[in-house]
Parts: structure tokens; sequence; C-alpha cells
């Protein structure tokens, strides 16, 4: 009879081990969506205590990526700065492809500056279709500072064209030329394709 409640008294019961451990109490971490977007913390250090609030990125990047969470998923615009500016803002530049002529931007504009000035001393040139395409801008600018006359834009296309001499004859004689033409100063004719490596080649010559 003793051994029984000897045996009895040794065994444990679930409940009462729970009852014996004891209480810890559970972790309570801060809700994000009771943050507001502006909260402030502060860096631990020697110094006195100074709140810093985050620096947000002024760019198409989020503010706070994590004060999305919970909100509206179906859209996203709420979460960028929108740039007031006049105008809209866009994140790829769709449609403002640059012709790259397999050349870097420097080499590039050296070889539409030269284009551009042989056509204005010849009057007509010989290239491949690219190039013309890519020049005919530019030689049309030439032609409207040449218009407008004035010694700012004189200095613009000395700038630009290689030979001093042209744009002093293009400054004289546009006016006689182009005086009543609004625009398309240039006319590209294709011709047949360059022998050996069969590049599209054209005409570029001034209307």
């Amino acid at each position: 009879m003793a051994s029984a409640s000897l045996t009895a008294s040794s065994c444990w019961s679930v409940s009462s081990l729970r009852s014996a451990l004891p209480t810890i109490p559970s972790p309570r971490f801060p809700s994000l969506r009771s943050q507001p977007p502006s909260a402030s913390f502060s860096l631990k250090s020697s110094s006195p205590r100074k709140s810093i609030s985050p620096k947000s990125f002024t760019g198409l990047a989020m503010e706070n990526p994590l004060l999305s969470i919970g909100s509206d998923m179906g859209s996203f615009e709420h979460n960028f700065v929108l740039i007031q500016n006049g105008g809209r803002f866009f994140a790829m530049r769709h449609g403002r492809r640059v012709p790259k002529l397999n050349r870097p931007p420097d080499q590039r504009r050296a070889l539409l500056r030269c284009l551009t000035t042989q056509l204005l001393k010849h009057g007509r040139i010989l290239t491949t279709k690219a190039r013309a395409r890519a020049m005919r801008k530019y030689v049309d600018k030439m032609i409207t500072l040449a218009k407008d006359g004035s010694l700012h834009k004189r200095r613009q296309a000395l700038g630009f064209i290689y030979e001093k001499q042209i744009v002093h004859a293009l400054f004289a004689e546009v006016q006689d030329r182009y005086g009543e033409r609004d625009g398309g100063y240039t006319r590209i004719i294709r011709t047949l394709p360059r022998r050996g490596d069969c590049a599209p080649m054209a005409y570029i010559e001034l209307v």
C-alpha cells in the first residue's frame, strides 16, 4: 500500500508540469500600420540622443516600402513621389531612341558634325541611309540658326560646323534660298547598296 502511494506521488501529470513552469510573456512587435510615415528613430551613442528622420528617395523609389503592407495592393501610385515641376515624369524613355551609328557619343557627334559640314559645303553627299537620317535634323537646325541671323545664333553655328567660311556663307545666302520655307531643307534619295557589306546607301541633298 505504501509502495502504491509512493508511485502515485512520483508520477507527474501534464497539467502539473505546465503549472510548475514559469510564465514567459509573449513579445509584442510594433504594428507597421500604426506607424506614421514620418516616424523617426534614434541612434545609441555617447552623445545626447537626437532623433534622426529617415531620408526618402525622391525619384521613383518608394518612400517607405514597409508602410504599404496591408494597404490596397491594387494601386501603387500612392507609394511613389510625384515631381511637381509643371510636367509629367516617365520611368522609361519610350520613343526617345537615338541612332548610335556603332560609335561612342563623342565619335558619333564628331561624325555628324563632319557630315553636316560636308553637306553644307557641297550641297549633296553620298552616305549610308542611317547616317543620312541621323544628320538631317542637324542640317535643319543649322539652317534655322542662319535664318535667325543674330550674333548668338552665328556663334552657335560656329561651334558646330567645322569650317568658318561655310558658316558665313550660309548666314549670307539662307534668306534668299529658304526665306519662305519653314522646314524640310533636305531630301534623301535611296540608291544601290554598297558593294562589299551590302549596306543601304542614300544621297542626301539640300532642297
